[in-house]
Formats: C-alpha cells, sequence, structure tokens
C-alpha cells in the first residue's frame, strides 16, 4: 500500500508543482499585463488534475493488491496520503520558488490589490485600510512557516474534496463471487 501511494502521491505533486511553477514564472514576467482571475483558474484546474491520481491510486489498489474491493475509510486512507505527499511537494515547490525567486511578490500583489479599489471607486478610508491590512499579510508572508500554512490552506481543501469524492466513487463492500 505504502509504494502505492507513493508513487502516485509523487506524480500529483510534480504534476501541481511543474504547472504552478510554469505559471508563476510566465507571470512574474508579465509586467502589469497578469490577469489574477485566470491564474487563479490556472492553479485551481491544475490541482483537481493533479488530484486526478489520487483517484487512479485508490482504483489501482483496490484492483490490483485488494482483490477488487476497497471499504470507503481505505479508499479515503489511501486519497488523503495521496494528497498529503502533493500537497507537500505543492509546498516545497512554493516555498523554493517564492524565497529564492520572487520574493517581492506579496508587494506586486498588494499594489495590484490596491490599484483594483481604486479603479472600482473605493473611499479614501478603505483604501488605507486595505494597504495597511495588505503591508502586515506580506510581512507575515515573509516567515516560511507562515507561508507554508497558507499555502496547505489553498491545496489541501481541493485535495479533501477530490479524495471524498473518489473513495465514494471507488468503494466497494465485496466482490462479486458469482460462478
Amino acid at each position: 500500500m505504502q509504494k502505492n501511494i507513493l508513487i502516485y502521491g509523487l506524480i500529483s505533486g510534480v504534476i501541481v508543482s511543474v504547472i504552478m511553477l510554469f505559471s508563476m514564472n510566465y507571470y512574474s514576467h508579465c509586467e502589469g499585463n497578469v490577469d489574477w482571475n485566470t491564474s487563479m483558474l490556472i492553479g485551481y484546474a491544475s490541482m483537481l488534475i493533479a488530484f486526478s491520481m489520487v483517484f487512479v491510486g485508490i482504483r489501482n489498489y483496490r484492483d490490483k493488491f485488494n482483490n477488487g474491493t476497497i471499504s470507503f475509510g481505505k479508499a479515503f486512507k489511501i486519497g488523503i496520503l495521496i494528497v498529503l505527499i502533493a500537497s507537500t511537494i505543492y509546498v516545497v515547490s512554493w516555498l523554493v520558488y517564492y524565497f529564492f525567486f520572487i520574493p517581492d511578490f506579496m508587494d506586486k500583489y498588494g499594489v495590484r490589490e490596491i490599484e483594483n479599489m481604486k479603479t472600482s471607486g473605493a473611499t479614501m478610508t478603505e483604501i488605507e485600510s486595505k494597504t495597511k491590512e495588505m503591508a502586515e499579510f506580506a510581512k507575515m508572508y515573509k516567515n516560511p512557516f507562515f507561508n507554508a500554512m497558507m499555502t496547505y490552506a489553498e491545496i489541501l481543501p481541493v485535495g479533501l474534496i477530490v479524495t471524498l469524492i473518489s473513495a465514494l466513487i471507488l468503494k466497494s463492500k465485496t466482490k462479486n463471487n458469482t460462478i
């Protein structure tokens, strides 16, 4: 079981990390032309693509190693372990990329948020409040532990949902042994 979990966790982690790194590299070179909503959509779509390995990993274990049967609990356990491995690879990739290649990311993100508020007609009080909030968040984000926890909070819920759905679809009480 561990080998199955490790293989599918690594595949899933590599998929989501490679897509994230390519897209972040692309967007970090687009001065002023970044569509952050599209970037976020691509990010979550890549998580769903990568977490398709959860379904495949559970099904592979059920069919090849467990005689075609698996309980919801066992399927959930396998799926969540795959998700934890993939998410950890994603978090480590993000931390390396953030701290070594784009340490000004939060500053640029904050500027964009403030510009959006100005163009949408926000009051000076709202803008000042958001500016303070973004500065405090950027300061906290420089802490690797806080940064890692925020990154886990981004990816783990997606993996949990995929795991729940996969475990529900793939569970089977007993194998039909009719002759």
